[in-house]
């Protein structure tokens, strides 16, 4: 496929303002690590829910759903809408308790809620295991996506993809550090939002499509359109369905979707401005991530249907793609392969930003973890501001090179998204639990941590009854290993909660003085300070959970409304999307009105 001119200049002007952003904010960046890492927490919240979207748009998202709704049809994205309860429970309880711990990473939120050597084990252990493993495996599925649509779009080698799109990425992140991230994702955004609906515009009309009516009709796509799972198919029902919405939401962590907030997500509320802005910035995230964007990206999904219906029809139309890099997520990129000229240099400037933003917040937020709870705690502790941004800017590149080398050896997005999600089973509920129960400590992290990954790890290696997965019918095939691995990782870590000896005293009274998280499960915390004549309420304060809670639940209903009419609308079915207008109206004015209660309760 041939680039003309005209899509030449799209992707060279982009790559140009990108790098002019980095080396205008190098200077202030790095002034010191607080203003690399979080820019000085002068943030507002437009601008980082932007920033969070941007992230999250990532070149392999688009071939991550591409393969879902292939696979399972609409209705198999539920896997990762239903992280959506989890995203709002975030907005409206985690982002101002966040904020407030005014911690520099989420790390370090160790040391301010446990203590002793457990706390600082904790910290460091997972300052390496997700700022350098678990963040470079995230990292490898998106340049793995950058690197077969290389070679499908521009019939690039690996290598070369790698290269041409790691080298500018990490330029521009290690010298302008998170406000350079920040500042060049407001542009990501606009164009990779741009890319994927002009992309889908005229994908869905092209001939062989047809339009979206015919589109609709067709017989590879229309037993793929419904948003709901077929209530009659058992296993689909259950695996598709019930258990993320049942259990995976608030059970698993995962990037960008951790259960009480975590990762790059709680680096942008403690960025923010303040508790409002870190709360306004994680809720506009939610409604452009769940409601909106999903959807181009679908309605390419369902045109490759017609296209390519099959891995077989890939091959065909695409001889050259190497054998172990075949998939239904190639469609995506194979689409876009029909783009006239222009639209083609637009659509690929919006797939490099999407790989420039995501792969940059990555690197600067796995960066910060290497700095501040690994470099900081554990080699140097009286290292300089200097020394501090230094070695940020040293540890991007690393991470780079790392994620690099691994993505040139993956298949698909897909197994490294099952990887990573059984990985953290049964460790969400303690990341919930910890800001709202005295009694959790470092030990019920850890052992947490260890269970759920040698649990994975075994059902791996020894693949065995009904363990094992059976990859051709999609995700989580055998919808008993997830449940399996949340149960047992729970009850190791609640044994191991109690069997162990609690926080000390003094680390719960300062926790909640400075924290006031409120609520039953630190009754015993604030009746034991009265005793000894501490007072660590601020009655001033009221305890906002209930009230977030309920926001929460209005949330949900917003946005789901909103994702439903969306599709309704796109499918032509008038009535049913009308009515969810209707809804998504309502439960937006109820929401309004519960967050005019809510902020009454944030000082």
């Amino acid at each position: 496929m041939q680039l003309s001119t005209l899509d030449y200049s799209f992707i060279i002007v982009f790559f140009s303002i990108v790098l002019f952003i980095g080396i205008y904010v190098s200077k202030k960046s790095g002034a010191s690590s607080s203003e690399y890492f979080l820019s000085g927490r002068t943030m507002p919240w437009w601008l980082l829910g932007l920033s969070m979207v941007a992230t999250t748009f990532s070149t392999d998202t688009p071939n991550l759903v591409t393969d879902i709704v292939r696979t399972n049809g609409v209705s198999g994205n539920w896997v990762w809408w239903a992280f959506l309860l989890t995203g709002l429970l975030t907005v409206f309880v985690y982002a101002k308790l966040w904020r407030k711990s005014n911690v520099n990473t989420d790390l370090e939120f160790y040391e301010l809620r446990y203590g002793g050597k457990p706390a600082r084990f904790l910290r460091k252990f997972r300052a390496i295991y997700l700022g350098v493993i678990f963040n470079v495996i995230t990292m490898s599925a998106v340049t793995l996506a950058a690197i077969k649509i290389g070679g499908i779009m521009l019939g690039l080698e690996p290598w070369v993809t790698v290269v041409s799109a790691g080298l500018i990425t990490v330029t521009f992140s290690a010298l302008g550090g998170f406000k350079g991230v920040v500042y060049t994702d407001f542009l990501l955004f606009f164009v990779a939002m741009g890319g994927a609906i002009g992309a889908a515009y005229y994908l869905v009309n092209i001939p062989e499509v047809g339009g979206i009516e015919a589109l609709m009709a067709n017989e590879h796509v229309i037993d793929k359109l419904s948003i709901l799972p077929d209530f009659s198919n058992k296993k689909a029902l259950i695996t598709l369905f019930i258990i993320p919405l049942a259990v995976q939401w608030w059970s698993s962590w995962y990037p960008g979707a951790e259960p009480g907030g975590g990762g790059y997500i709680a680096q942008r509320m403690l960025a923010a401005k303040n508790e409002n802005h870190a709360i306004g910035a994680t809720f506009f995230f939610n409604i452009m991530h769940y409601a909106l964007r999903p959807w181009p990206w679908i309605l390419v999904a369902l045109a490759s249907l017609v296209v390519y219906p099959d891995v077989a029809s890939i091959h065909e139309a695409f001889p050259n793609v190497a054998a172990d890099k075949l998939g239904h997520d190639l469609a995506y990129s194979a689409m876009l392969t029909k783009l006239p000229s222009g639209l083609l240099g637009l659509v690929l400037a919006s797939l490099i930003a999407a790989y420039m933003s995501t792969i940059s917040t990555q690197l600067n937020w796995g960066s910060s973890y290497i700095v501040y709870d690994f470099y900081k705690q554990q080699i140097n502790p009286n290292a300089s501001e200097k020394r501090l941004v230094a070695v940020g800017r040293i540890s991007t590149v690393v991470l780079m090179i790392f994620s690099a080398g691994l993505a040139l050896l993956l298949q698909n997005a897909l197994q490294l998204f099952e990887v990573l999600l059984v990985f953290g089973a049964g460790t969400g509920l303690i990341f919930i639990l910890r800001w709202f129960w005295w009694r959790i400590n470092a030990w019920s992290e850890i052992t947490a941590m260890f269970a759920s990954g040698i649990i994975s790890i075994i059902l791996k290696l020894t693949a065995v009854g009904p363990f094992l997965f059976a990859t051709e019918t999609g995700l989580f095939a055998d919808w008993m290993e997830y449940p399996f691995v949340v149960l047992v990782t729970t009850i190791i870590w609640l044994g191991a909660t109690f069997i162990t000896q609690p926080e000390s005293k003094q680390v719960l009274q300062d926790f909640y003085i400075k924290i006031q998280p409120g609520g039953p499960g630190w009754s015993k915390v604030v009746s034991d300070a009265k005793d000894d004549n501490v007072e660590i309420v601020n009655t001033k304060e009221k305890w906002s959970v209930p009230s977030g809670i309920t926001a929460m639940l209005l949330g949900c209903v917003l946005i789901y409304s909103c994702m439903f009419a969306t599709g309704y609308w796109i499918y032509g079915k008038t009535t049913s999307a009308m009515i969810l207008t209707v809804v998504a109206i309502v439960s937006g004015l109820l929401l309004a009105r519960a967050w005019n209660k809510m902020k009454d309760h944030i000082l």
